[in-house]
């Protein structure tokens, strides 16, 4: 009898292309994984994220406020007398009313077309909301619940959204193009960006509001449909009115910082300060660009104002451009909802309903 044990056979090996398909298909299989994890988990992800960098932002303002002489601050905000607030307020005025004239752009808006008074005062409430709380609860959030109330439907509201916000970010592109190309500012040394380069930046802020009113007068195709939403391509005429109202409202809002000013500061500077960190505070997402306007001006024009003037005039402008019209949307929209209230009672009370 034999006892000597058989061998084994060989175990066939794969060819080298098949193996790296073998291990090309399980690196996949596990990168689909970790992507379902991630997409599974991205939101808290995104939250946690966005609370952390708030919280950071919170302590650095912190920080910096600790360091302020606020008595100074103060009494310079005390200082200013009633003409120059009445001349900042009448600017604010200016800012709002131009920017409340965006919706109405976007007329008819379906079947049930509001009346001009009614837009201009939902589009009023959601930029008061919008500066003070964010885009999410002010610019799209209150124009969702009060325009549903006056029966327009959420397509046609997010039409109006649309156009409102490529209003409102086109005399960005307008004023902005023009003061970083004219070299209205220059950038203290050690800044990333130049003064070369903030200029060129400029040229193509102005290259893109040009493009866009050629498209709007020139473009064959005039809708779109984008996740179920139709997007439509303003007309010429519609575009150059966007380019306005939007102007006036962003040249506004400058407006109520330099007469705020009390130095030598012309006016073209003080816009582009501005326009420097209202895009400083987009990037950011801080609600109401807080700390983050003072730190540009501060940066920017801190040796040419003392600390406190510039702290002083910002504050103010912040309680007349925010705090105030905030308080009027806020008594407005309640006033809304409780005449809405009370139509509804009506409706109920009434006979044969």
């Amino acid at each position: 009898m034999n006892t000597r044990r058989r061998k084994p056979a060989p175990v066939p090996h794969l060819r080298p292309a098949a193996a790296r398909r073998r291990r090309s298909g399980l690196g996949a299989a596990r990168r689909q994984r970790w992507a379902r994890a991630l997409g599974a988990r991205w939101p808290l992800i995104r939250r946690w994220l966005l609370g952390a960098f708030l919280l950071l932002v919170a302590v650095l303002i912190v920080i910096q406020a600790r360091e302020v002489e606020w008595d100074q601050v103060l009494h310079a905000m005390a200082s200013y007398r009633a003409p120059t607030l009445l001349k900042a307020a009448a600017f604010a005025a200016v800012g709002y009313l131009a920017y409340s004239g965006y919706d109405l752009l976007a007329r008819p808006f379906g079947e049930r077309d509001p009346a001009a008074g009614r837009i201009m005062t939902v589009t009023f409430v959601s930029y008061a909301f919008n500066l003070n709380l964010g885009s999410f609860i002010g610019g799209a959030g209150f124009r969702y619940r009060l325009y549903s109330k006056l029966g327009v439907d959420n397509p046609a509201v997010t039409r109006v959204l649309a156009l409102s916000l490529v209003t409102n970010w086109l005399g960005y592109l307008w004023l902005a193009g023009a003061a970083f190309a004219a070299g209205t500012l220059r950038l203290p040394e050690g800044w990333i960006l130049g003064s070369g380069a903030l200029r060129g930046i400029g040229v193509a802020l102005l290259a893109v509001a040009l493009g866009y009113l050629a498209v709007c007068a020139r473009a064959r195709r005039r809708s779109w449909t984008f996740k179920g939403h139709g997007i439509e391509l303003p007309t010429l005429p519609v575009a150059l009115m966007q380019s306005v109202l939007a102007t006036t409202s962003w040249a506004a809002m400058g407006g109520v910082v330099y007469v705020l000013l009390p130095g030598e500061l012309d006016y073209p500077v003080v816009l582009t300060v501005l326009l420097l960190s209202s895009i400083a505070s987009a990037f950011t997402h801080v609600p109401a660009g807080l700390g983050v306007i003072e730190a540009v001006f501060l940066a920017l024009l801190g040796t040419q104002e003392s600390r406190f003037q510039l702290l002083g005039a910002l504050l103010t402008y912040r309680a007349i451009y925010y705090l105030f019209p905030l308080l009027i949307a806020t008594v407005v929209y309640a006033g809304l909802e409780a005449s809405w209230k009370r139509g509804r009672r009506g409706a109920a009370a009434s006979p044969g309903t």
